[in-house]
């Protein structure tokens, strides 16, 4: 080997590893940089008159939850496409409200964000699709339903945007339709929804079903008996609803949840690493104003 090639090895083994170690990082180490990149910008004025706007509440949270809120919502602001439909069209209202709503879910889960997620669609009000739903006998039977919301399998969120706007506005009913869509959203990372959302630890997952189907099965029965409760009876839909309906709760109702199913509140909070007890502990949520 001539000596002035000599060189050459150690250069190009080092390039061809750099090369693999890059292809084995794959898009995951792109993606942090990128959303590291997003959360350095400083977040627009014209959004934060967005959430004084439509979501008083976001001011009565403490201030390091603010920062945190905003920073998720930009990275999903930045990479998911949001798309008007019926007519709506779709601007820096609509996609900052939704994004901040979204993003407490991910207050307490790193940087994972909404795995699969590929877009957001919103219609001006409630929506119809039509649905071909299996019947006891075996049968199929044609069904057409009126909707606020939907998380599709294949990674579409569907959103009412009146329905949005309700949401954003009265912080503590219990009902929000962004947490409750996304809440599904969570559950579809690893396939379908079945309200058991993917849970580091074969631990972790046992209990979460045990105390779940727990809960599930007591739903079901005061139902039965025709008594009410904290949790609306649509959560009696299925595990999946019932994961859904029951994230709208801790988020909005925690107090109230933790009293009356502490179990359910714990695997919850667990779950999404928060606890918003804690939040209106410093500063109470206070509702809008009913003449803003």
């Amino acid at each position: 080997m001539a000596p002035e090639l000599s060189w050459l090895l150690p250069l190009t083994l080092l390039l061809v590893l750099a090369s693999v170690a890059g292809w084995l990082a794959g898009p995951g180490l792109v993606q942090r940089w990128r959303r590291a990149r997003v959360r350095r910008q400083p977040f627009p004025p014209a959004w934060r008159a967005v959430l004084r706007e439509r979501m008083p509440a976001f001011a009565q949270l403490p201030p390091d939850i603010q920062v945190r809120l905003k920073k998720h919502a930009q990275v999903l602001l930045a990479e998911v496409p949001f798309i008007g439909c019926g007519g709506l069209v779709v601007d820096d209202e609509v996609r900052v409200l939704v994004a901040v709503q979204a993003s407490l879910l991910l207050l307490g889960r790193g940087d994972g964000g909404f795995g699969g997620l590929t877009r957001v669609l919103v219609y001006p009000g409630a929506f119809v699709v039509d649905r071909t739903l299996p019947q006891p006998d075996g049968t199929l039977r044609e069904e057409r339903q009126v909707l606020a919301g939907e998380s599709w399998q294949q990674g579409q969120v569907v959103l009412s945007w009146n329905d949005v706007l309700d949401g954003a506005a009265e912080p503590e009913d219990g009902r929000n339709v962004v947490i409750h869509e996304f809440a599904h959203r969570l559950d579809q990372s690893q396939g379908g929804a079945n309200g058991a959302p993917w849970l580091p630890g074969a631990g972790r997952r046992r209990q979460w079903a045990r105390v779940f189907s727990a809960e599930f099965e007591a739903l079901q029965r005061r139902l039965a008996a025709g008594e009410s409760g904290l949790i609306d009876a649509y959560a009696a839909t299925n595990a999946a609803e019932f994961f859904a309906v029951t994230s709208e709760l801790f988020f909005e109702r925690p107090e109230a949840l933790a009293q009356a199913h502490p179990a359910l509140h714990e695997q919850l909070r667990g779950f999404y690493g928060v606890d918003p007890r804690l939040w209106r502990a410093v500063t109470p949520l206070l509702r809008r104003p009913a003449n803003a």
